[in-house]
């Protein structure tokens, strides 16, 4: 990596307003809980590029899910390496071939030549059995009270252990699915090409961009829903908006 670039990087820690003065890791710690639009409000009373983001893109929303955790995963593999469209036109024939029925018991009990004739490729039905598979004997927590109690980092290992699921997914289902406040989706080009348009630098790497979003605890999914919009703000149709991210959910 140029040294260059390396020490712009650094220097984006180091001026942050929000690390002066305090351990990372207690930046920000509140005792009551708070929703998106407060977390925003907070980062933006210590951080100028946060402020300037809120002025410009508004708070933060996160859309109301509509359906169950289970359908959204399969929402999820079913989504993964296509267009918007013909996704969508794949997903609508799946639920129709699951007779509306989207549960992991109806995943099992239908033919694998039911799910391919919907348009899914081999590799996807395999996740999905094996997704539909974990559920039942209990590898994969969906239920809504037993999630609540599960940690972030758990919730992703759980996850990741389902063919087709990796880390990136997981983030995105914490963020958007599970509306948890913490979620640092590095994995994610629109939010590493966020962070360097709305903090100037040179676009981060998967690894570089961990550290700069320590700074931001126990809020990094509102500066990752900002990264996102800074991408839309800029222009930039490839990586629209954060619901081009994370269409799925």
């Amino acid at each position: 990596m140029p040294r260059a670039v390396s020490a712009s990087l650094d220097a984006s820690v180091r001026r942050s307003p929000l690390t002066l003065g305090q351990p990372v890791r207690s930046v920000l710690a509140v005792a009551a809980r708070v929703g998106y639009r407060e977390a925003a409000r907070l980062l933006a009373e210590r951080d100028p590029v946060i402020a300037r983001l809120v002025v410009a893109a508004g708070p933060p929303t996160i859309p109301v899910a509509r359906e169950t955790h289970f359908a959204t995963l399969v929402r999820s593999i079913t989504y993964q390496q296509l267009a918007t469209n013909a996704a969508r036109a794949i997903h609508g024939r799946l639920v129709a071939a699951l007779d509306g029925d989207v549960s992991a018991e109806r995943v099992l009990a239908t033919p694998a030549g039911t799910l391919r004739a919907a348009g899914l490729s081999g590799r996807k039905v395999e996740s999905l059995r094996d997704l539909a598979t974990k559920v039942l004997d209990g590898t994969v927590i969906l239920d809504p009270r037993r999630l609540a109690r599960q940690s972030d980092e758990e919730i992703t290992t759980r996850l990741s252990a389902v063919k087709g699921i990796g880390k990136w997914s997981a983030d995105i289902f914490l963020m958007f699915r599970l509306r948890r406040m913490d979620v640092w989706p590095t994995g994610d080009l629109g939010v590493r090409k966020g962070y360097a348009l709305a903090w100037q630098v040179p676009v981060p790497t998967e690894k570089q961009l961990v550290p700069l979003g320590e700074p931001y605890r126990p809020y990094r999914s509102v500066v990752a829903w900002y990264c996102w919009r800074a991408v839309q703000l800029s222009g930039d149709a490839a990586l629209t908006r954060p619901e081009s991210a994370a269409q799925v959910l």
